[in-house]
């Protein structure tokens, strides 16, 4: 099963719910921390990097003594990579998506492609929980290729627990796609339920069947809970608003260690979801 842990907005518990999510999936658990602009979970998982690997994107780079000067190549480029100036042919690899479009209308074949790193991959393991984890370069902006890269580690033989990026931007459908299920974490705010209403309506327009865990539960009011019952959204579990829990994150411990009463419950929602997932019960 491949679990998505998403949310409309920064700050509401994602990585605490993806945390307790891993720890409670069973033994060779892989956690894929697609947050690459801010990896954190390996904060709370203490293990030394067993592997460590380079992504990298095409970029165009241009000949000069080629180029004619047309002006195809940046009339065709819908991103703005490319600027045609009178004698010269400017390129932007920062706003390069790598689509190889630059490279097909070039007439005079000016232009090649020359691998650029965008970021790492990091491996690690603690106990039974396999951590993969992408770290964008500071200073690079497109989040999505490295994102697909460490989706690549996905193993469809055991239960893998997506961190993704908070948001409903191009990172957060990269992350979630192929998913079996999406976990949105809320916080009963103003800003938690309007970001939460956004990030439902990407799931349903991408067909993923997606269920809201709500954070600091009693801290706020009832309107994310009206919300679920008119949208017909499962409420699927409700973390209490504990200082206990706080004192734990920042000392780098997961949730399930400062309140191990809540274990019981994070292993029955991931039993109810693998068996409807399997039959097929969940309904987009």
């Amino acid at each position: 099963m491949i679990m998505a842990v998403a949310s409309g907005k920064g700050g509401t518990g994602k990585t605490t719910v993806a945390l307790a999510l891993a720890a409670m999936a069973g033994p060779e658990t892989r956690l894929l921390d697609c947050d690459v602009e801010e990896p954190n979970c390996h904060l709370f998982l203490p293990s030394e990097v067993k592997c460590q690997a380079t992504v990298h994107v095409p970029v165009p780079v241009v000949d000069p003594a080629r180029c004619n000067g047309c002006g195809q190549c940046a009339q065709f480029c819908a991103y703005h990579a490319l600027a045609a100036l009178p004698r010269q042919l400017l390129i932007f690899p920062e706003l390069c998506h790598s689509c190889g479009g630059c490279f097909q209308v070039c007439p005079t074949q000016a232009l090649h492609e020359e691998p650029e790193a965008i970021g790492t991959i990091e491996i690690r393991r603690h106990q039974n929980l396999e951590l993969i984890s992408g770290r964008l370069t500071v200073g690079k902006t497109m989040s999505p290729p490295l994102i697909r890269a460490v989706k690549k580690y996905i193993d469809d033989r055991n239960t893998t627990v997506i961190d993704c990026p908070p948001g409903t931007a191009c990172p957060v459908v990269t992350a979630v796609r192929g998913a079996d299920y999406v976990v949105l974490v809320t916080e009963p705010t103003p800003f938690g339920l309007h970001d939460l209403t956004l990030a439902v309506d990407v799931m349903r327009e991408l067909g993923l069947a997606c269920g809201v865990i709500l954070n600091r539960a009693d801290a706020g009011d009832r309107s994310v809970h009206d919300y679920c019952r008119r949208e017909n959204l499962p409420l699927l579990l409700e973390i209490p608003q504990r200082r206990a829990i706080a004192e734990a994150y920042s000392r780098g411990q997961p949730l399930l260690e400062a309140m191990p009463e809540l274990q019981t419950e994070f292993r029955q929602l991931l039993e109810r979801l693998k068996t409807e997932t399997a039959t097929g019960a969940i309904i987009p």
